[in-house]
């Protein structure tokens, strides 16, 4: 097996290892691990980064979509209309919640929730609708917001692989009543293990979420409703803070490399979606391609990672087998997307060695 030279993405420690050492060394030297100091100060500091009032961290971005859907009182008996491409956790939160998914297929061009699609899937029984801002790029908000005005709906942000980004120049997070972050250390903010938060503009709302991750406690030993035990713990939120300095020339740096990737890829037949917003993060590049699985052979054999996200549509999944779903759309998708290496230690010459070989590809 040919050994990777080019990794898909780098989750560990870069520039910044130093400060996240001294961080951990700072927590450990407090005896102070779950909610204390560390967890309040990233909790305001990433609500500032993220253009919103308030923060709550929590254990992960699943549980970040599960804890605003109970928040807003969604669960038996309610529809949460969804997207079927993305990572199947979107969808388990709002099973977890008791509600119902109802999957709309996605915009083929911009590979997030289809708006006409949406509105088609609305019934009596539908009460949300949750858009995942997917590999970066925002969904199409400006549509879903109207939609929801018109029927009365809430809108829940999958925010997990958006960290920063923006839709026509306003925080993805901020559109709908809250937005959900994932942490894990793929991300664009990545810790060293799970995390998670939520942040809205609400400030009741963010109250109720911050008791509900802490088994709905009003007080120490009081719990006022039935809440679950999900909370960031103090390390990964110090880690988190040295890294949050971070992020935005992080951001830049992917954004100057998917630029490059464009450029490079223009002339191939290998397809790249397009960026219909420049507030994209690019938590990920991907490519299109109908020979996918022998372009990633061919990549793979030049000792460079590629991955699959996603290779099965949500309602393809066997836990979902009993939610019927018409989606050919992100079916296509999920047999042609392939993700390049793309994270912020990627060298312009690593990123020319990619687009080469792509190219050499076509040639063969």
């Amino acid at each position: 097996m040919t050994a990777v030279r080019i990794p898909c993405s780098a989750p560990g420690l870069h520039e910044e290892a130093a400060d996240v050492r001294a961080a951990i060394e700072r927590v450990l030297a407090s005896g102070w691990f779950i909610l204390g100091p560390e967890v309040e100060r990233f909790e305001g500091e990433f609500a500032a980064a993220s253009g919103a009032r308030h923060a709550v961290g929590v254990g992960n971005g699943t549980d970040a979509l599960l804890l605003i859907l109970r928040a807003l009182n969604l669960g038996a008996g309610d529809d949460v209309i969804t997207t079927p491409l993305s990572a199947a956790y979107s969808t388990l939160a709002i099973l977890m919640a008791g509600a119902r998914p109802v999957f709309a297929d996605i915009d083929p061009q911009r590979l997030t929730i289809d708006p006409a699609a949406v509105e088609a899937a609305i019934t009596p029984r539908t009460r949300a609708i949750l858009p995942v801002h997917l590999y970066g790029q925002a969904a199409d908000m400006t549509a879903l917001r109207a939609i929801a005005d018109r029927h009365g709906l809430a809108i829940v942000e999958d925010c997990c692989q958006a960290h920063l980004a923006t839709a026509n120049g306003q925080a993805v997070g901020t559109l709908g009543s809250a937005g959900a972050f994932s942490f894990y250390p793929t991300k664009n903010l990545g810790a060293l293990g799970d995390g998670g938060a939520v942040i809205t503009n609400d400030p009741d709302l963010a109250a109720r979420i911050a008791r509900l991750r802490n088994g709905g406690q009003s007080r120490r030993y009081r719990h006022e409703e039935a809440g679950i035990n999900s909370r960031l713990d103090e390390l990964q939120a110090a880690i988190l803070r040295v890294r949050l300095a971070r992020l935005r020339a992080w951001t830049d740096r992917r954004r100057a490399l998917a630029a490059a990737y464009r450029a490079a890829l223009a002339t191939t037949s290998t397809r790249v979606p397009p960026q219909f917003d420049g507030g994209h993060v690019y938590h990920l590049f991907v490519v299109r391609s109908r020979h996918r699985d022998a372009l990633q052979q061919h990549l793979r054999d030049r000792g460079i990672e590629t991955l699959v996200h996603y290779p099965i549509a949500i309602p393809d999944q066997p836990a979902l087998a009993a939610v019927a779903a018409v989606c050919p759309a992100a079916r296509v998708a999920c047999d042609e997307l392939l993700s390049l290496p793309m994270h912020p230690a990627l060298t312009d010459a690593d990123l020319a060695e990619v687009c080469a070989a792509v190219a050499d590809f076509h040639k063969d």
